[in-house]
């Protein structure tokens, strides 16, 4: 017997993963939603994929065309979309690969950020010492 996890709840989900789920429940594609919101696709798409977040005034905007509420949308409670049926459930490995793979992801944005700290920190040295 596989474990059902629940994909809305704010211990399982991301941000992404909510704003993701509730535009398909929508029936929005990514260029779709995007364009309604006045930003690009990679734009949503790094929202989706937890990469970027949207400033204020976006998840404002995110709740109203979506249909959930802010609370949802950013902490999975309050009123969101429905959860996935139980006769769909999600394998426990399956959500614990997932759940490294997020942290993968998440280390490696870090890591990107501080790499390109360091050749700025880099470049400053090399510059000031020529």
């Amino acid at each position: 017997m596989t474990d059902v996890v629940d994909w809305y709840s704010d211990d399982a989900a991301t941000f992404g993963d909510r704003l993701a789920g509730a535009r398909q429940d929508a029936g929005l594609t990514q260029q779709a939603l995007s364009a309604k919101l006045g930003v690009k696709s990679a734009t949503l798409a790094a929202w989706e994929d937890d990469l970027k977040e949207p400033r204020a005034n976006r998840l404002q905007m995110l709740s109203g065309l979506l249909g959930v509420s802010l609370s949802w949308l950013l902490t999975g409670n309050g009123e969101g979309p429905t959860a996935p049926a139980e006769s769909d459930p999600i394998p426990k490995d399956v959500t614990d690969i997932l759940a490294e793979m997020r942290l993968l992801r998440t280390n490696i944005s870090q890591s990107s950020e501080k790499l390109g700290q360091l050749e700025k920190r880099l470049r400053a040295a090399l510059r000031d010492s020529a």
